[in-house]
């Protein structure tokens, strides 16, 4: 999966992090639009790189020093390689003016040229993080985000279930909401999975016969939580009595999710009358904790009973 982006759009989103110039260049309308994949983050922007090129290349006093020193024939074949078609723009950092000979390249080579006043290292890595966001794949999962324990858990289960109900039973045990409704899911690492809330649902959560709720308001900056990486899923389900007789009584019902390509264990959490599931819910979470530790509590009690029966097989 590859995201498409045009070098104006790009500069466009970098100015509300970094006051930039336009100083020299446009972008060639017959130039098609960058495929960047994820796999290209360490190269979206950096310092002067014409081996591993960066798409955005950020020119500060030390690379400026460099290209200066340079003779005609070499600083030739580095601006050839510089404004080639794989540059979407180059930046020019440290308040420095921009040289006349980069303007002509960047004219008649269509690749944008700007300048700002930030220091060159800190424009890459403000830009660095903002590209990591821009470029990284994201995905909306319906359910309900939170922090439990310290970890971050998804409610998941068809509408009226009553995961909103669940959450603020956690809520006013304690725990935190990240996200209702509607969790965006980045990934952002090989086996790591951050979600957070859209902006404008942030703060918010809607309960079927209460109406929406601003849970900032009511509970306080501690129930809430920007952001947080995706540990375990609990899926709410209503099951007959022939389906609940199917669950493994030693195990339960677990399973492994792919979300954005990132494998997430799942566990159905039965959901019946008289049932006390914030209860089951921290239960749940401690017990991922300590599987994830190496402990397995069902491997254990077998163990114990295996060695009770070898036991009394040598009496």
């Amino acid at each position: 999966m590859t995201e498409l982006f045009s070098a104006e759009s790009i500069i466009f989103n970098l100015t509300s992090k970094i006051e930039l110039e336009w100083v020299a260049g446009e972008e060639d309308p017959d130039r098609p639009l960058h495929e960047v994949k994820v796999s290209d983050h360490a190269t979206l922007i950096g310092h002067l790189n014409l081996i591993h090129k960066n798409i955005i290349q950020v020119i500060g006093k030390t690379e400026c020093d460099y290209m200066q020193s340079l003779d005609e024939d070499f600083l030739t074949t580095v601006l050839q390689q510089l404004f080639s078609d794989y540059t979407v723009a180059i930046i020019i950092a440290d308040d420095l003016p921009a040289p006349d000979i980069l303007i002509d390249c960047a004219n008649k080579g269509h690749v944008p040229l700007l300048s700002c006043k930030t220091e060159s290292n800190e424009v890459v890595d403000i830009a660095r993080f903002y590209l990591h966001e821009m470029f990284s794949h994201k995905e909306i999962v319906h359910g309900v985000f939170l922090e439990v324990l310290g970890t971050g858990v998804l409610l998941t289960g068809e509408s009226s279930v009553g995961k909103s109900e669940l959450a603020l039973e956690l809520l006013s045990r304690g725990h935190r909401l990240i996200a209702d409704d509607a969790p965006e899911f980045t990934r952002v690492g090989p086996e790591v999975l951050r979600g957070r809330s859209p902006g404008v649902l942030r703060d918010f959560m809607e309960v079927r016969g209460l109406g929406v709720l601003n849970i900032r308001e009511m509970y306080g900056d501690n129930a809430l939580k920007t952001d947080k990486f995706l540990r375990l899923i609990i899926h709410m389900e209503r099951l007959t009595d022939e389906q609940l007789a199917e669950v493994d009584r030693l195990e339960g019902s677990r399973k492994m999710r792919n979300i954005l390509g990132v494998d997430i264990s799942e566990i159905l959490l039965p959901v019946a009358s008289g049932r006390n599931l914030a209860v089951l819910v921290e239960a749940a979470v401690r017990n991922h904790i300590l599987r994830l530790s190496g402990y397995n509590a069902t491997e254990k009690l077998m163990d114990i009973q295996q060695k009770a029966i070898d036991a009394n097989l040598t009496l």
